[in-house]
């Protein structure tokens, strides 16, 4: 499953892990492929032969007989409940550490540094290991966790500080306001008002691609040169560029969304719904950090 987060790129239902490439899906009309709109099709020659899955017992014998590939009827592979169950207990590991933070790590004026210098360095350290699951070929549901417990501690040192020293109420808006656009996004895609297609992919990634080289130069500024660096992020343009960041949030689901769907269709592996739920926590983490920054930045300025 490749990355829909704009930082960090997942290994899973691609051609070069063994596993199902999303083009290859037979049509009912015959052994035809279907590479049109898909940003994984791989339109070249028979599709059978560039078929990772050829490599499945169950496809080859489909073949044998003339018939399209199907995938097995067994046990094995990945459901929407192991999707649902796995994202479920990632995103539960998060909020139980994010709450212990919030509970355990003071933020009065004697405390708040250290507090948040953990956090910090929890974020660090979360960022490293998603960075690690991410070049990884396999899901490790242990690193996924601690990735998670790690990150729920920085999301709660900085909640609490934004909730009680800048916005009362804010954390809570933020978790509202990123449920109602994991809600709104999953009602559009399953209703088909979002078309998850080449074009879709393309523009999104290249937004996410100028998105990011914009702030990593804002935040080099503020920290060589002081103050708001250039100034994406505190005022007017920062309110601008937050409502990007969670509207490029929503595209990122949507995409999530699209993966999940072609892996269950094309029998990927269980072990890859761990793969889900990592992307889909990470995504859930931007958009939450987009939504309280924006907060933030709205309460600063009144």
């Amino acid at each position: 499953m490749r990355s829909r987060n704009p930082v960090f790129s997942r290994r899973g239902f691609s051609r070069d892990n063994g596993y199902a490439g999303f083009n290859t899906a037979p049509q009912a009309g015959g052994p035809a492929v279907a590479t049109q709109g898909n940003p994984y099709a791989q339109p070249t020659g028979d599709q059978y032969a560039q078929n990772p899955y050829a490599q499945n017992p169950y496809a080859q014998q489909d073949l044998q007989h003339g018939a399209p590939p199907q995938a097995p009827a067994t046990t094995g592979r990945m459901t929407i409940d192991d999707v649902v169950l796995r994202t479920a207990s990632t995103l539960g590991v998060l909020i139980l550490t994010a709450a212990l933070s919030w509970a355990l790590l003071p933020i009065d004026d004697a405390n708040i540094g250290r507090s948040y210098g953990i956090g910090i360095g929890a974020a660090l350290i979360g960022m490293v290991l998603a960075f690690v699951q991410s070049f990884k070929r396999k899901a490790s549901p242990a690193l996924i966790l601690t990735y998670a417990a790690f990150e729920g501690v920085f999301l709660g040192v900085v909640s609490n500080i934004v909730d009680n020293r800048i916005a009362d109420g804010a954390a809570m808006q933020a978790v509202i306001g990123t449920m109602a656009v994991f809600a709104g996004v999953l009602i559009a895609y399953k209703a088909g008002w979002i078309r998850v297609n080449r074009r879709f992919y393309g523009f999104v990634m290249a937004a996410a691609l100028g998105f990011i080289l914009l702030m990593t130069v804002n935040l080099l500024f503020a920290v060589f040169g002081g103050g708001d660096g250039l100034g994406f992020r505190s005022g007017a343009m920062g309110v601008i560029f937050g409502i990007i960041g969670i509207i490029l949030g929503a595209c990122f689901l949507a995409l999530d969304f699209k993966q999940v769907e072609d892996g269950i269709a094309y029998g990927a592996p269980r072990e890859e719904a761990w793969f889900a739920a990592f992307g889909l926590t990470l995504t859930l983490v931007w958009i939450y950090l987009e939504f309280l920054r924006l907060i933030s930045i709205l309460n600063s300025n009144d």
